[in-house]
């Protein structure tokens, strides 16, 4: 069985037919993620087996997930710690008027619905899976219902972050050797989330990105308290180019506080005031023309010195990664041009395409943190031997290559140069070179059959 195909073995469909259905769908899907799903079935009869797997009632996003999810809890287990990182996206469909139970994204004429999964990562950046995945659509005419004052929390879809934070503190349990925190931005700035923690021991921690700058009980805002704050450390970095940014080198000073947030006043419940550390990372001296890149956080740990302030630093940039997995979603897997009608069609796809582009996200990664590792820890024997007689045009070795190797060697099929200034392969070149590696792994299959 692939890799792909493993992070869905146990799955309950009902059927064992409908299991291995989906089994194989998966190693088809992830072959090709690029193309159309007619495209990646490869013939009429596989691809009407495809739509009749996504038609079925017992096959919805929760059943796919399920077991990807228990493997993704399980790689969880082998680490100290583990980054719970949520966001939001908006998949449009706007140019297809004929799919079935869509609506409007930020404006009425756009239709489509949102995604908000959560995924894991070890604090080097190595995703090791997902653990949900949310989808939702809004009502016609209700854009602009969230800044509603007279909504509850739990009648607005800012409630998700707050869903989400609690689903994590449960998963904190079964891991009682692993400490999990949970890491989102500005949108999860709610007070309700902040006090979700009332047994630091126990419960996940939290690292939240400021939308507010609260005024305190002294009448001072937190921005104040924290412009008297000394410089704790300082910290560069090269941030990526993205939303119409170059890339380019950043120079942060950060400065830590620990305050009391006051309760805000509420007309349906009571919540208690609540400590946390806000941490202030900010540029002094950007480029000329450049917006100064600056992050203000809140988190229920404590930062006391250098160390721990450059951690919570970099915890937060990790959230970088569920960005390359939307990305990889679009981009790679183009669920954006999906043709399947309805969207009780759509979901289930969606989860076996999220599946996808973790793969090639961990592969991405781990074969940075771990480039010794032998690869047939990632790539079954098909897959490897396939690349290595194409790239190296001679018999495979009897001991796997290296997994940095036969990473290089896969990108190189995806136009990766290799050059020395290049570094590690990204994600875009992995995925094309996988979609290759699956035509080789086919074409020799073909041939042996024919000996």
């Amino acid at each position: 069985m692939s890799a792909l195909a493993e992070e869905l073995e146990g799955i309950d469909l009902g059927d064992t037919r409908l299991n291995r259905r989906a089994r194989h769908l998966m190693q088809r899907l992830g072959d090709k993620p690029m193309p159309s799903i007619p495209a990646a079935c490869g013939g009429w009869a596989e691809t009407q087996a495809a739509y009749r797997l996504f038609d079925n009632p017992k096959v919805n996003a929760e059943a796919v997930l399920a077991p990807h999810i228990e493997r993704t809890v399980e790689r969880m287990g082998a680490h100290p710690r583990v980054l719970c990182i949520q966001d939001t996206s908006e998949l449009d469909y706007t140019g297809k008027p004929s799919m079935q139970g869509l609506g409007p994204l930020n404006l009425e004429v756009r239709q489509g619905l949102y995604l908000h999964p959560t995924l894991a990562l070890t604090p080097d950046r190595l995703c090791l899976g997902l653990l949900d995945a949310h989808t939702w659509t809004r009502e016609p005419g209700s854009l602009g219902q969230d800044k509603d004052p007279g909504r509850t929390l739990e009648e607005k879809e800012s409630v998700r972050w707050v869903d989400g934070y609690q689903r994590v503190n449960e998963l904190a349990e079964r891991l009682p050797d692993t400490r999990l925190t949970y890491v989102a931005d500005r949108e999860a700035d709610i007070y309700d989330l902040f006090v979700e923690a009332p047994c630091p021991e126990t419960a996940a921690d939290w690292l939240v990105r400021a939308q507010h700058d609260r005024v305190l009980k002294d009448k001072r805002t937190l921005r104040q308290h924290l412009a008297e704050a000394p410089v704790l450390t300082e910290i560069t970095f090269e941030r990526p180019a993205g939303h119409g940014t170059k890339a380019r080198v950043v120079q942060q000073q950060i400065k830590s506080v620990r305050i009391t947030l006051p309760s805000p006043r509420r007309p349906d419940r009571k919540l208690p005031d609540v400590e946390v550390t806000a941490i202030l990372a900010t540029e002094p001296n950007p480029p000329p023309g450049e917006a100064p890149v600056e992050w203000l956080l809140l988190s229920n740990l404590p930062v006391d010195t250098p160390e721990q302030a450059l951690e919570k630093l970099q915890w937060y940039l990790c959230r970088w990664q569920i960005e390359v997995f939307f990305r990889i979603l679009k981009s790679g897997c183009r669920i954006e041009k999906l043709q399947l009608e309805r969207i009780e069609r759509l979901e289930p796809a969606l989860a076996f395409y999220m599946i996808i582009a973790w793969r090639i996200l961990f592969v991405t990664m781990l074969g940075r943190d771990c480039p010794e590792m032998p690869c047939d820890v990632v790539f079954d024997t098909a897959e490897w031997q396939a690349v290595y007689i194409v790239t190296e045009r001679k018999r495979p070795p009897e001991t796997p290559p290296s997994l940095d190797a036969m990473v290089r060697m896969i990108a190189g099929l995806g136009g990766f140069l290799n050059r020395k200034r290049d570094g590690f392969p990204g994600p875009q070149t992995l995925w094309i070179g996988l979609q290759r590696a699956a035509d080789f792994v086919m074409a020799m299959e073909a041939q042996r059959r024919m000996e």
